[in-house]
């Protein structure tokens, strides 16, 4: 199966250009809000203060994923300021992303007096699904391919010449790592909505750990695959960025489950 992007550009308006790279982080934002508000359902929780926080979460992990891209990227953009707010030509990175979008609602949860942890698990576990469609904006924008392929190779990108990285000018197909990326993200998704959320509600934030953790898995296996990574003393830094949130992530999710044990009496002898 050949993959092609049919152009970077949804629908032109007059002067206005409108993106498939914008249309796909909208709609990823409005299908998992919309997840997100019937989980809160769920778990006894308001959805409206849950939108409210999810969009307050969304702007905040926007502007943390263009900030840490473009600090990771900052020798391009010294010579190119003109280039840091243009977002529409990608560079939002997942990484800079959660970051900010963490800060974001735990201020926002502070401010309202609301529940952190409880909420971070809800828009957590309906995270993926935005995640799993905004990857489709990397397809419709070339970028964040993987290294290249035969031409006979099962699932293969195709690449125009303008978009290749100049070592690979004579290879047209590559690996789709954004399709590689958003099945991962769809299966992380039912795993934290429908299983873990649901199940592990009582121990407050487990489902926000367990979607760091889950996410760095599977960059972890897609990132050596990755051609355009940015590099930092020689090694892919979002590579070495999710080995690190995983491990803390495990040993997170060990803190959570034994402290709520304790706190419940299940951990002691009788």
């Amino acid at each position: 199966m050949v993959f092609q992007s049919p152009g970077a550009i949804f629908l032109k308006l007059g002067p206005l250009t409108i993106r498939w790279y914008g249309v796909m982080i909208a709609l990823g934002f409005v299908v998992a809000t919309t997840a997100a508000a019937r989980l809160a359902k769920q778990l006894e929780i308001n959805p409206e203060k849950l939108i409210n926080c999810a969009f307050i979460t969304f702007i905040g992990g926007v502007i943390g994923a263009r900030l840490y891209f473009v600090g990771l990227s900052w020798p391009y953009f010294q010579h190119n300021p003109e280039d840091i707010l243009a977002i529409w030509k990608g560079g939002l990175s997942i990484h800079g992303g959660i970051i900010g979008g963490t800060i974001a609602g735990w201020l926002y949860c502070k401010r309202q007096k609301l529940p952190a942890l409880k909420y971070a698990d809800v828009i957590s576990a309906a995270a993926p699904i935005a995640q799993a469609i905004g990857r489709w904006g990397n397809f419709f924008n070339s970028e964040a391919f993987g290294r290249p392929v035969a031409d006979d190779f099962p699932l293969r990108l195709f690449i125009p010449r303008e978009n290749r990285p100049l070592p690979y000018m004579g290879n047209d197909y590559f690996h789709p790592t954004f399709l590689y990326e958003s099945v991962w993200d769809f299966a992380l998704f039912l795993l934290l909505y429908f299983v873990i959320a649901p199940r592990f509600k009582r121990y407050s934030g487990l489902t926000f750990i367990a979607y760091l953790a889950g996410y760095s898995l599977g960059r972890l296996f897609i990132e050596p695959l990755r051609v355009d990574s940015i590099m930092i003393a020689g090694a892919q830094a979002p590579f070495v960025v999710s080995a690190a949130t995983l491990i803390l992530a495990i040993i997170s999710i060990f803190i959570v489950v034994q402290t709520n044990r304790q706190s419940n009496g299940e951990g002691s002898s009788h």
